[in-house]
């Protein structure tokens, strides 16, 4: 496997392999994606919020109570993931037998994700996630992805990308996007991969800790210039206006440090590799 390929652990569960055709043939659903229905980011948002709930079926796998929810306004027909939860710990052990202080599991950070995506033109890589109350619980909703398979299971089938250039590309702007919102729980199966081989990124209900340090800055090596600008110009008063609700102050703080330090990492590579050897 190509040494570009993030490596993650499995925590959730992702919509398996099958060919991208054979999805749209035994649920076309899934392939009614935002481009093919024309609609905006503030029309699959209002969908989401407003839409009646048709169908419901719990994930059995995963340990963030998730649902996968067909909504319809009656002209539209799609399905949508739906995570409740909203776990506050003063300290908990974790599964590797670590101890986390402040420990926090939330349906708030994939909304905070979302919004901060937007701000940095990442947009396209995360579905729109909203707030809606169902069944007497408060979650995130989210745009059910047209893909053909997860990173844990391209990993496992041994599946090369048609153009490794491209992939990497994609991966390198996830990196960034990892190492930005802190998620201390990344995996493989929150990396989704759909058609033409388009990358996405979910799951973010760990992410968003308090540190100002990066978790893995040597995964840091090339950055997309837009991106590169559109974090230095980041705001952290627009961040925060965005966020209200789902980051506190302390967290908009960390975000807007970890960027500081990301911005630093790559002047610090171009000053010593060249632009035309890091950014692209």
């Amino acid at each position: 496997m190509s040494l570009e390929v993030v490596c993650m652990r499995s925590r959730f569960l992702g919509c398996g392999w099958l060919p991208l055709i054979l999805i749209c043939m035994v649920a076309p659903r899934l392939c009614l994606g935002a481009e093919g229905q024309n609609l905006s980011k503030e029309q699959i948002e209002h969908f989401l919020r407003t839409a009646k709930v048709v169908n419901s079926r719990h994930l059995n796998k995963g340990i963030t109570n998730t649902w996968r929810l067909t909504l319809t306004d009656g002209t539209v027909t799609h399905d949508a993931s739906f995570q409740p939860i909203d776990e506050h710990r003063t300290e908990m052990t974790l599964a590797d037998g670590r101890r986390e202080l402040l420990f926090v599991d939330s349906f708030k950070y994939n909304i905070a994700a979302y919004q901060l995506a937007g701000l940095l033109g990442l947009e396209d890589m995360v579905p729109v996630y909203v707030e809606r109350k169902w069944q007497l619980q408060t979650g995130s909703l989210s745009w059910w992805l047209p893909v053909q398979m997860d990173e844990q299971e391209r990993v496992k089938r041994k599946i090369s990308p048609p153009d490794l250039d491209a992939w990497n590309n994609q991966m390198y702007k996830i990196r960034v996007l990892d190492e930005l919102v802190y998620d201390t729980d990344p995996n493989l199966t929150n990396v989704l991969i759909g058609q033409e081989w388009k990358i996405y990124r979910i799951d973010f209900t760990r992410a968003f800790r308090r540190s100002r340090d990066l978790r893995e800055p040597k995964n840091l090596v090339h950055c997309d210039r837009s991106l590169l600008d559109k974090l230095r110009t980041l705001d952290k008063n627009e961040l925060a206006r965005r966020t209200k609700g789902y980051l506190n102050k302390d967290e908009v703080d960390a975000v807007i440090a970890r960027r500081d330090k990301i911005v630093a990492c790559f002047d610090k590579l171009v000053a010593a590799k060249g632009e035309n050897e890091v950014l692209y």
